[in-house]
């Protein structure tokens, strides 16, 4: 085969295109029954867990209406009303937790045979070697990228369903129980109708900008960060299985250099990522810092204006704050977008790999037939 078989870098779309290619293939065939059923039931799961937020939203109303009218009997109902909830909560988290185990398990599974099997067919694996690129140690990306490329999914495609499901329930409360703001501006009076649902669409925009511009580069680097650190294992497995033969002293020497330089690459690559997540840390830890409060400030005015009660600025903050949890998705889950992309396109480039080596084959074949 001709060494020259990679001769341009895929773009990232078609390595996402080509990892799904394979990925979603445990949706369909003999592990289907399965798959959909744990995906339904987790889905499921997403709904109970968002109609017990709703009824807990709700709950703070009314507990801390209690509290402001100094009403004993009505508190000790709130309380009894909270065990029920509080329950359900508990139970429906602990499902998810295992729901959202097994999936992942099952898919690892599926994918890393069939990963395996195309690896290790038809010799693919050793003729692997005349391909240009970089390809060391494909059984790690196997190993270890296939498992983030299979965990991070479920646990980011759940998170943006709940998201979606809880910003859109929880809007209605910020505005029913927010109502509109009357501000004095000079001799004329502005009225923000839905003034929370403004105000945390605006934050949430601005935090998102800002994440985008901060992080651009995190995917780069964690492929960097990847590659380097599977450089370093394949010189190492090459030191060794040289040292299992007889070899000179000037060969170890060799080796040490080797290992030392892959070894400063992969400091320097994770010096890189660090910077990254550190300036990524600023904006999550601000926000989550400072969430709580905006949305209490908020509906302060209306509180001392007595058009709102302690209960309705409890429900109305704890509903800013999750409906700006919801908007920060994106923001939240940053990293962990960077880092599957990173492995699934460790993935999809091993994949198209061997899918170059299968055409080449084919056509050497071809050409033999026509001669």
């Amino acid at each position: 085969m001709p060494s020259n078989v990679a001769r341009h870098s895929p773009g990232e779309q078609q390595l996402l295109v080509r990892f799904w290619k394979s990925a979603r293939g445990f949706w369909a065939g003999r592990s289907a029954g399965w798959a959909w059923l744990l995906t339904v039931s987790l889905i499921a799961t997403v709904l109970l867990q968002l109609l017990t937020q709703y009824s807990l939203n709700f709950w703070n109303r009314d507990f801390f209406n209690a509290i402001e009218r100094r009403d004993g009997k009505e508190l000790l109902s709130q309380a009894i009303r909270f065990i029920p909830l509080a329950a359900a909560s508990l139970s429906l988290v602990v499902f998810s937790v295992w729901g959202r185990m097994t999936l992942q398990r099952m898919w690892r599974a599926w994918l890393s045979d069939e990963l395996y099997w195309y690896w290790l067919e038809r010799n693919r694996f050793v003729r692997l070697n005349s391909v240009t690129g970089d390809y060391q140690a494909p059984e790690y990306r196997i190993a270890e990228d296939g498992r983030l490329a299979t965990d991070l999914p479920v646990d980011l495609v759940l998170g943006l369903i709940a998201s979606l499901l809880t910003g859109t329930t929880f809007i209605g409360i910020l505005w029913v129980v927010g109502g509109s703001l009357a501000i004095d501006v000079g001799t004329f009076v502005v009225t923000i109708p839905g003034y929370l649902v403004v105000a945390v669409i605006i934050y949430s925009i601005v935090v998102a900008a800002m994440t985008i511009l901060i992080g651009q580069r995190l995917t780069h680097v964690l492929e960097e960060n990847k590659r380097a650190e599977a450089q370093l294992r394949a010189i190492g497995t090459h030191v060794r299985e040289r040292g299992e033969g007889v070899a000179s002293e000037t060969e170890g020497e060799d080796g040490l250099r080797a290992i030392r330089l892959a070894l400063k690459a992969v400091i320097a690559a994770w010096l890189d990522y660090c910077w990254q997540l550190m300036r990524l840390t600023v904006i999550t830890h601000t926000n989550s810092l400072v969430t709580p409060v905006i949305g209490l400030l908020l509906c302060t005015p209306k509180y001392v204006a007595g058009t709102m009660l302690l209960g309705e600025v409890v429900q109305a903050a704890a509903a800013f704050v999750v409906v700006q949890s919801a908007c920060s998705w994106f923001t939240d889950n940053y990293p962990r977008l960077a880092e599957w992309a990173a492995s699934a396109n460790r993935v999809a480039s091993l994949l198209l790999a061997l899918d170059k080596i299968d055409q080449c084959h084919r056509h050497d074949e071809s050409a033999r037939t026509g001669s």
